[in-house]
């Protein structure tokens, strides 16, 4: 989310550049470049184009460089400026919780964090360790790592979906003295039970009987907080800006989760362009139904409340039914989204809630361009805040002023300023493609390539702080990217980028695949199949085939209803998709797995593939000479495996 000025600027800027990690001659030698290789009036066509999109990006970047370098020169932490926020507005409210209707204000909010702090205290835990969380979305979520926060404290917060190996995997690789869960959880505590370490000490928030509680070897943590002092406690460590808050842990949509680590200048960092570039305002009420596990909940939805003083309502889990009677109930003026929450709001029946709200921004990442203008027209939301950017990457982007369809941008005049670059990979490998001097090659518009950002530890907006394993963060850094010996953040996204600079998502790395010669994109696919399903679940995927060059469409389509016919799929199918992204295999589910943060999980879909013996679900067989698809039957698994269909 970090924006340049474009050249037009040029003389009002230069004083500035250097702010910003770049001499300001090798900009303009980067932006002379640009001018010979546009042909030269094109040049002035794009700075003439983008120069007021620049100039409020730089804007942005200024506001929130300068104030990341105030908080840093003065030794702050999350802590301490959320206690700004609280000496200025102590009555005003913090957080909602739509659940119940409770209401905390600022005030609240502090003081029961403050009686977190001084609770962790007494467990005698010190700065430096971790606490894990592990319950649905509530305010007191908030409060406890908030609390730990002000003692040093680290917590890791758990994915609710979470369950066996992977709960115990989340558990494992932060090393976490302390378990705090949820009663709604205590089930899914009990069947790890018997793995987890003897010394890590569980404590329950909720309704537990006694015997239910002596059976985790829990201890209820709702009391023992009410008598705890609530008086702000001692200073107990030395954590400044740039050391550790909490983590948060990836999907894990092809693996285990990582443990992202999350420091405190990053959570500034993500809450301060998001207020800043959006142009949220002090008397906005943002709706968060994201869980607040995930970075887009707890940094750029609860942080505006924390940092920026703005009020926010806190849903326990996500409802399409009932989100806009929930924003008219809370008079919300902010709304957030991520993965596919537009398009189950675009799937409901039409309410008249749906245009009776005051939302004007809805702020998120992974709207589809398919469903983006159907959205805004439709729910009469007139600003989109879309951003690339995940928990743990230095080189976000952000669509500041409504381009349909774009995740950011950056300058194409003076590209060097903020250093994120398209790179061109391996289509196969996803390999990184180097030139003859060793350097990855960059792309031109129109080049799909994989998003990098140059690291600088010392820059807030720089550093890549990486997560709990050493080797994860490894395999994330390349070196002699943008010039020798230097090192960058590789985001596995494939993006492109326009001749005006915009960036357009694309795939996540491996999600695209070949086929009769062609690369697939599995997200375009995706879209168009959701759009004639009136906005279903839809997972796309490639399969292998033995002896068969490339890799296979494979669909995954939601069908609870039991409604979906192949004959007129089909048809619709041939007059919007060329024939090498026609999925030959389909698979007919109730639903189709998504992750807690609404991104579709292919995981075990791609492991089962197209075997009938390994699901319940129906399959087919797109046969190209009949001109239909077929049922999968045992037999006909066999004929392809063995290539006796012809392909």
């Amino acid at each position: 989310m970090h924006y340049v000025a474009s050249a037009s600027l040029s003389f009002g800027s230069l004083g500035l550049l250097r702010l910003f990690g770049t001499p300001w001659p090798w900009s303009l030698a980067a932006g002379f470049g640009i001018y010979l290789g546009t042909g030269g009036w094109r040049y002035f066509y794009i700075a003439v184009r983008t120069a007021k999109r620049d100039l409020n990006g730089l804007y942005v970047l200024l506001r929130v460089k300068l104030a990341l370098w105030h908080h840093m020169r003065n030794g702050h932490t999350i802590p301490s400026i959320f206690a700004q926020t609280v000496a200025s507005q102590p009555d005003k409210p913090a957080l909602v919780y739509e659940a119940t209707g409770e209401l905390w204000t600022f005030s609240q909010l502090d003081q029961i964090s403050n009686s977190v702090a001084n609770w962790a205290l007494s467990q005698g835990w010190a700065s430096g360790d971790v606490v894990a969380l592990f319950m649905e979305s509530r305010p007191l979520q908030v409060a406890l790592w908030l609390g730990l926060a002000k003692v040093g404290v680290e917590a890791a917060l758990i994915n609710f979906n979470l369950r066996h190996d992977s709960l115990l995997h989340c558990l494992g690789v932060s090393a976490s003295r302390g378990l705090v869960f949820g009663a709604e959880l205590a089930d899914a505590v009990l069947e790890v039970k018997s793995s987890l370490s003897q010394s890590m000490v569980r404590f329950c928030t909720g309704d537990l009987r006694v015997d239910q509680l002596s059976t985790l070897d829990a201890q209820p943590l709702d009391s023992i907080l009410a008598t705890a002092p609530n008086h702000p406690p001692p200073v107990s460590h030395s954590k400044g800006f740039n050391d550790r808050l909490f983590y948060i842990y990836t999907s894990g949509t092809t693996g285990l989760p990582k443990a992202a680590i999350v420091v405190h200048s990053r959570y500034y960092r993500i809450a301060a362009f998001g207020y800043h570039a959006f142009r949220m305002r002090q008397d906005d009420v943002i709706y968060d139904c994201l869980p607040l596990y995930h970075s887009a909940g707890n940094i750029m939805g609860v942080g505006q409340c924390l940092i920026n003083g703005l009020t926010v309502v806190v849903k326990k889990k996500f409802s399409a039914s009932r989100f806009w009677d929930d924003c008219i109930k809370y008079k919300c003026t902010v709304v957030q989204y991520i993965g596919e929450i537009c398009r189950y709001l675009l799937s409901q029946p039409v309410r008249p809630s749906e245009r009776e709200h005051r939302v004007r921004l809805a702020v998120g990442n992974g709207l589809r361009p398919s469903v983006w203008e159907a959205f805004t027209e439709r729910f009469g939301v007139s600003q989109i805040g879309e951003f690339y950017g995940a928990t743990e990457c230095n080189c976000s982007i952000a669509n500041m002023d409504g381009k349909v369809g774009a995740c950011g941008f950056n300058s194409r005049i003076l590209p060097n300023v903020y250093p994120i670059r398209l790179v061109k990979v391996d289509e196969e490998t996803m390999e990184l493609v180097r030139d003859k001097h060793g350097l990855c090659v960059p792309c031109r518009p129109g080049e799909p390539g994989l998003l990098v950002g140059k690291i600088n530890q010392q820059d807030p907006l720089r550093r890549f702080d990486g997560y709990a394993s050493h080797e994860a963060t490894r395999k994330k850094i390349a070196h002699n990217v943008f010039k020798k010996n230097d090192s960058a953040y590789l985001s596995g996204d494939v993006l492109v980028m326009d001749e005006f600079g915009y960036m357009y998502f694309k795939d996540r790395s491996g999600d695209t695949f070949r086929w009769k010669g062609e690369n697939v994109s599995t997200t375009e696919v995706e879209g168009t199949l959701s759009g004639l399903l009136g906005q279903t679940d839809v997972a796309v995927f490639g399969v292998t085939i033995p002896g068969v060059e490339g890799k296979a469409g494979m669909a995954a389509i939601a069908d609870a209803t039991g409604s979906f016919k192949c004959e007129s799929f089909l048809r619709e199918v041939q007059q919007v998709l060329p024939p090498y992204a026609r999925p030959v295999f389909l698979r007919i589910s109730p639903q189709v797995d998504t992750t807690g943060t609404f991104k579709i999980q292919k995981t075990r879909l791609q492991r089962e593939g197209y075997d009938p013996r390994l699901t319940a679900d129906k399959i087919y067989f797109l046969n190209t000479r009949a001109g239909r698809y077929e049922p999968v039957n045992e037999e006909l698994y066999n004929a392809i495996v063995d290539g006796r269909i012809s392909l």
